[in-house]
């Protein structure tokens, strides 16, 4: 979270006195945005903070103005109470003790002067005119504190407080780990040199101090036993020599459950033997863990065409699952044949399938139907869906009613095949029952 020894110096650049006597607002805001990406305003933001509460680190007022106008443009262009560093400005525009305590009892080790809060509530103001932002800190800095017009900012600093009492009581009290300790006896200028050492061991590198909370800590007493009977007590081992002792067969599957998995793998490949399908069967019934660990939605078109007896178990076993509508998904889109039309069948008549499902499995019978080219193979799947259309409608899987449109419109486009007549009867006959005939 800290800033790197080469940003913090590029920071401290742009706060020094010469840049800051030859540029103005703007041009400092740009060269910020230029040097610190979006992603690192926040560590900028927090090196800031400190050094404007360090004096002798930030000793001139167009350096803190600086700091002051930087810390604002973190976080630009979201209003001052939508930035988090807003609280710790308004603090700054609070009347303070000799000590750096607020009027709200917090401190922060520094106080403004009078053209710094002039500045920072210019700022701060929404819809104010920015003319200042064409002059330079030094500038600014110079300035008489009377003759800067101060807005009304107490709407402002209303909100930006409320936010403070949502901090817990705990962290309102801690401390930054800086602590400022000034030789009042002795009398030397400022060097800048040993400013800039300073800042880059307190806000550079890893575990910087900066970054360190001062606060008291969260007593945890243990909780007291009760004198009672069935109260259980904690030991404190005195012998000092352990061992782990690790069960070996856990999570091991036996040789057993190796060969069913083989064969389940196997299955979603080539067709089993009907003694492999017979015993794959049985083990599926036994454990349904097996499916789950072999058959995937994308693997479910392979195993019904080359095993349609596994899959209609496996589906059997899946459609207590969350994830069954991916597999009947799966087993829609899948090309239409024979296999797949008689996994979907037996499951009719088995379990209760969502309706959707099946319409959508009609429909893409249906299409599949219109759109092979082959005459051969295009006979062959009208004579399949059409046996496959009356067995649902015998045995009332499906509603007449909800898919007789779609389906006499098939049966009529394909009435030279005997089966597709023999479905249209069947519908004409549901929608008769008492032998009328229909005009």
């Amino acid at each position: 979270m800290a800033l790197s020894t080469k940003e913090l110096n590029t920071l401290l650049t742009l706060l020094s006195e010469d840049s800051l006597k030859s540029s103005n607002m703007e041009q400092l805001g740009s060269s910020f945005h230029r040097t610190f990406m979006r992603s690192d305003h926040f560590r900028a933001g927090m090196a800031l903070t400190v050094l404007l509460q360090e004096k002798d680190l930030l000793p001139l007022t167009m350096q803190r103005v600086a700091a002051i106008f930087l810390l604002h443009e973190t976080h630009k262009p979201e209003p001052l109470s939508s930035n988090p560093f807003g609280p710790f400005l308004a603090e700054l525009l609070q009347p303070h003790s000799e000590e750096g305590v607020s009027s709200a009892g917090h401190s922060l080790g520094c106080t403004l002067d009078q053209v710094e809060k002039a500045f920072l509530a210019q700022l701060a103001a929404p819809n104010q005119p920015r003319d200042f932002l064409k002059r330079t800190p030094f500038q600014i800095a110079s300035m008489d504190p009377t003759s800067i017009q101060t807005p009304d900012i107490t709407s402002l600093l209303t909100t930006l407080q409320s936010s403070l009492r949502q901090i817990s009581e705990k962290d309102k009290v801690g401390r930054n780990c800086i602590l400022s300790d000034p030789d009042i006896t002795a009398t030397h200028q400022h060097d800048p040199t040993s400013a800039s050492q300073t800042a880059e061991v307190l806000l550079s590198g890893a575990d910087v101090p900066s970054l360190e909370p001062f606060e008291p800590g969260l007593i945890r007493p243990a909780p007291p036993l009760h004198l009672c009977a069935d109260e259980v007590t904690w030991l404190n081992p005195t012998d000092g020599q352990y061992s782990i002792q690790w069960d070996i067969n856990m999570c091991n599957s036996s040789v057993a459950d190796a060969d069913v998995l083989k064969m389940m793998t196997r299955a979603t490949a080539e067709a089993l033997s009907t003694q492999e399908q017979e015993s794959l069967v049985k083990q599926i019934q036994a454990d349904s863990k097996l499916v789950y660990q072999c058959v995937t939605p994308s693997k479910l078109p392979n195993l019904v065409e080359n095993n349609p007896l596994i899959a209609y178990e496996a589906l059997l076993q899946l459609m207590s699952s969350s994830q069954i509508s991916e597999y009947l998904q799966a087993l829609v889109k899948m090309e239409m044949s024979l296999h797949s039309m008689e996994v979907v069948n037996r499951l009719t008549t088995a379990v209760d399938l969502p309706s959707e499902f099946i319409h959508l499995y009609i429909t893409n019978c249906i299409q599949t139907c219109h759109n092979t080219k082959d005459k051969f193979m295009k006979s062959r799947l009208v004579r399949l869906a059409c046996v496959f259309l009356q067995s649902l409608i015998r045995n009332k899987i499906i509603k007449v009613e909800e898919h007789s449109v779609e389906i006499q419109q098939f049966c009529v486009e394909f009435s030279q095949i005997k089966e597709a007549t023999s479905l249209f009867k069947l519908l004409k006959n549901m929608e008769n029952p008492d032998g009328g005939k229909s005009p």
